[in-house]
């Protein structure tokens, strides 16, 4: 069940107690460039310090800049080497995610890592875009960032010869999502919306998403991977405008990981050299795991990627 954690060590020798400090241990980033979305709260602002602290250039991107400046200063003044900038990114909004990824691209800066941490939890709403908010941000957003970057990735490892890792963050509550996997015809349903099964659905979209896509970038045969992860049941603030928080701050103090062990995953997916070569694959606990079988489904997967296509085109 994806509330418990289990703390014998797996095949990578790490286990779900782990920190992401200690699965990076002695490994070198200094040659890596990083964006981490949703780096200013959560597990997000663990990632980003590790990241850095191995050395890597992290980009946060973040859509309160205020908090994103406070967690750059923090990281800064513990780590003084620390390569960090902050940019602005609201996932909710396709104009913003066209936008930052201009910037990005002007910056003529590599790009091996990315990660799409970034994530909400929420009652019925729409975005700019009139896509359901939670779909909006937590899949489409990503998706249509990976897409814009991906010729930039690709170009770092030809150049560099140093394999790209693009890594989704889902959860096993991807288990629990509406019967028919993604609700293509009715996303927009406010009658039939529920917080939790739409929050599953898009952390089954993630999976779905990483996927298809390394499939294409195996097809391709380009140096570039593609994973998804659950980070464990974590106190995070994403149900934060929502009746669940209560629950999940009781809870959390009980059972939950804590955020250097909820970023250990991450991390170990980003940096290590055993991932190496490893893509379309789901990971927990820092090893690879089963998803859900709607999870592995291709026909759903390229379903998938056709209709958010659609969507990002038709904005």
């Amino acid at each position: 069940m994806w509330l418990f954690r289990r703390s014998k060590n797996g095949p990578s020798g790490f286990s779900s107690s782990t920190t992401a400090e200690e699965v990076t241990h002695g490994i070198d980033a200094s040659a890596l460039t990083a964006i981490v979305t949703g780096a200013s709260s959560g597990i997000g602002v663990e990632t980003a310090r590790v990241l850095a602290l191995r050395g890597a250039h992290v980009i946060m991107a973040v859509r309160n800049m205020t908090a994103g400046r406070a967690v750059k200063d923090a990281i800064v003044k513990e780590n003084h080497d620390a390569k960090v900038e902050v940019m602005e990114l609201d996932l909710s909004s396709m104009a913003s995610v066209g936008k930052f990824a201009t910037e990005f691209n002007s910056l003529d800066l590599p790009l091996n890592i990315l990660i799409n941490n970034a994530g909400v939890g929420t009652s019925f709403k729409l975005s700019e875009d009139n896509i359901e908010l939670v779909f909006a941000t937590n899949h489409l957003g990503h998706f249509l960032l990976t897409e814009l970057l991906l010729e930039t990735m690709k170009n770092t490892a030809c150049q560099s010869n140093i394999e790209g890792r693009i890594i989704n963050l889902s959860s096993d509550l991807h288990k629990f999502s509406y019967d028919e996997g993604i609700r293509f015809d009715k996303l927009n349903d406010e009658l039939g919306y529920n917080i939790w099964k739409s929050y599953s659905q898009s952390k089954l979209a993630n999976i779905l998403h990483a996927n298809e896509l390394a499939r294409c970038l195996k097809e391709d045969g380009v140096q570039v991977t593609a994973n998804s992860l659950h980070p464990g049941a974590v106190a995070t603030n994403i149900f934060r405008n929502t009746f669940l928080s209560g629950f999940v701050s009781t809870l959390g103090k009980l059972v939950f990981k804590n955020a250097q062990q909820g970023a250990s995953t991450t991390c170990y997916i980003a940096l290590h050299p055993n991932v190496k070569g490893v893509s379309g694959e789901y990971f927990e606990d820092n090893n690879i795991s089963k998803s859900d079988p709607k999870a592995q489904d291709t026909e759903l997967a390229k379903k998938l990627w056709d209709f958010s296509m659609k969507l990002i085109h038709h904005a």
